[in-house]
């Protein structure tokens, strides 16, 4: 480890390193810029690579800039602390390297890049589908009630368990992608027998099903009537919006395979060569895992068209479960609490970086209070390593998803939001409200553009001084006055705004009784006042309280406001 006086950003230069009375280095490093590097870590929505984003292919062919460079921690768990990191190296950005490099972390370096005119290094270490307490050290997470009980269960594990999983993991991704047992063969075909499968209705998606814990390969067949003057061409197949990868087949014709439901769309052509006048049978081998599994509505999104014509693949299909082998059960030692603190970030800890960028909650959305706990020790536990001060934190609040409710319901997801706004207690934190750029139906929104734009205002406000709008409106305080309530707000820049210019929507109000309605929302200045017919008594107010509201107050800067509450109604805090 060498330690640099602060420099003038630039280069590319050559660094030496001699030993003393020695006139010829010993070590050279060719192309080094000086400039400033960030962490980027988190789950999959900081993983999430260019080439699975928005405008991914006008994107890579444009991603010419040498002066941001990009280093990739790969995956990788161990069961203490490490000083080395597996593989890795730095490389310059270009249309080869940002393929599969986090496309908020680009495009945050880039939006900084192009302002700034300085290097930007961006060095990723994420790993989808992880907690927060995989991310926090031993040390830390055992200083807390919430977290030690698991922390010590950690002490069991051996690097032999590793092992075993890394080999069940192996069988489990080869029953997923390859069909077992020759049943390719057997449950496509037209003619088999499907009388004894199991009727269920269509879109539906595991949680709704009878066997909501079920993980495995699923058979789905639907006889689909085509009539005479749909015959004698192409058709095309919508297949809406299936959940995780499946193979489907049309009368016994493999059409496409392991697509996955990231996908932003599932239209086949179907050739009308396989294609008969009358019944056609549509066939889905379907991974059920995770909790997910079957079709997302609505189902107008479900059918077979001629261009003109739609028949709808929704209603009565049938289904068959343990066709195939059991998948091997998965420990997912990764998710395991300090695993990927040992291996991705503790080797990191002595870079000289200039902050950090996190996204992530998802994964913890199941114990959503307690993250206002859990998140603000992982920022402690990482400026601490670092000792470079209140380094900036600056982190992306999850976004809206799912289905839409009608009408005001409690809300883990907001819960979450809710702890990822108390950390905004602590010094030299920034949040990057999305709220308004989420998809219902991707847990995965391909809006990275956006999220790291709204990253780099808080960047260029918080650390490069600039004077800046770099945030919604976030809820300040309220006042009860008859049937009305009054709500405060700051970082309201040049004043209050509806996106789009609609109705004021996305809050609702209540009683003593704490039954909420929605309330009529309108922009008084630098207040909202809200008000509703059923409350003509109201003591507490909430915004965007839901897992995917129906929210538009923004400021004139175009930025969300904050989801919030007044009250602390909910069961899982007690």
């Amino acid at each position: 480890m060498i330690r640099l006086p602060q420099l003038k950003a630039g280069g590319p230069y050559r660094l030496e390193i001699f030993e003393s009375n020695n006139s010829k280095p010993v070590i050279k490093f060719e192309d080094v810029l000086i400039g400033d590097v960030y962490l980027a870590s988190g789950q999959s929505n900081m993983e999430l690579q260019v080439q699975q984003a928005m405008n991914a292919d006008e994107e890579i062919s444009n991603a010419q800039f040498p002066n941001i460079r990009l280093f990739k921690v790969e995956h990788n768990k161990t069961i203490t602390p490490q000083e080395e990191i597996k593989g890795g190296q730095w490389q310059r950005c270009d249309s080869t390297s940002i393929k599969d490099f986090s496309a908020i972390g680009y495009y945050f370096a880039r939006e900084l890049h192009k302002e700034l005119g300085i290097p930007i290094g961006i060095l990723q270490s994420t790993w989808g589908g992880t907690p927060v307490e995989a991310w926090t050290s031993r040390e830390i997470l055992l200083s807390s009630h919430i977290s030690r009980t698991k922390v010590l269960s950690n002490d069991t594990i051996t690097p032999q368990h590793f092992v075993k999983d890394s080999l069940d993991l192996i069988r489990f991704w080869e029953i997923v992608y390859n069909p077992q047992n020759q049943s390719d063969q057997i449950y496509p075909d037209p003619d088999f027998d499907d009388s004894q499968w199991t009727e269920i209705q269509m879109p539906q998606t595991l949680k709704n099903m009878s066997i909501p814990d079920y993980e495995g390969m699923v058979w789905l067949r639907k006889e689909v009537n085509i009539p005479k003057d749909m015959k004698g061409r192409d058709l095309t197949l919508n297949l809406g919006h299936p959940e995780l990868n499946y193979t489907l087949y049309f009368n016994g014709k493999e059409i496409c395979k392991t697509i996955w439901n990231a996908e932003p769309e599932h239209i086949y052509s179907i050739p009308d060569s396989i294609i008969k006048a009358g019944p056609n049978n549509l066939t889905l081998r379907m991974a059920f895992l995770w909790g997910g599994g079957g079709f997302n509505p609505p189902a107008k999104e479900m059918y077979i068209s001629d261009g003109e014509k739609k028949i709808s693949v929704t209603g009565t299909w049938k289904y068959q479960k343990d066709l195939e082998p059991e998948i091997p059960f998965i420990n997912n030692y990764h998710q395991y609490h300090s695993f990927l603190y040992n291996a991705m970030i503790a080797p990191v800890v002595p870079y000289g970086i200039n902050g950090f960028i996190w996204y992530q909650g998802e994964n913890n959305v199941d114990n959503a209070y307690n993250y206002r706990k859990l998140f603000p020790l992982l920022i402690n536990d990482w400026r601490i390593r670092w000792q470079q001060g209140y380094l900036p934190f600056m982190y992306v609040q999850l976004a809206n998803y799912m289905k839409r409710d009608s009408v005001p319901m409690e809300s883990n997801w907001a819960l979450l939001r809710e702890s990822q706004t108390e950390t905004l207690k602590l010094p030299n934190t920034g949040m990057a409200c999305i709220i308004d750029i989420g998809d219902a139906n991707n847990i995965h929104p391909l809006n990275k553009q956006e999220v790291g734009r709204r990253l780099s205002l808080i960047a260029k406000k918080m650390i490069y001084q600039e004077k800046i709008q770099a945030s919604g409106p976030i809820f300040k305080n309220f006042e009860v006055e008859n049937n009305q309530i009054k709500i405060w707000f700051s970082e309201v820049g040049p004043g209050l705004s509806v996106q789009n210019g609609e109705v004021l929507k996305g809050f609702s109000i209540a009683g003593k009784d704490k039954k909420f309605h929605w309330a009529k929302a309108s922009i008084k200045g630098n207040q909202v006042v809200v008000t509703a017919k059923e409350v003509p008594e109201p003591v507490a107010v909430r915004y965007g309280w839901a897992n995917n509201p129906e929210c538009n107050l923004i400021n004139k800067e175009g930025l969300p406001a904050v989801p919030f509450r007044t009250d602390n109604w909910n069961a899982a805090e007690k």
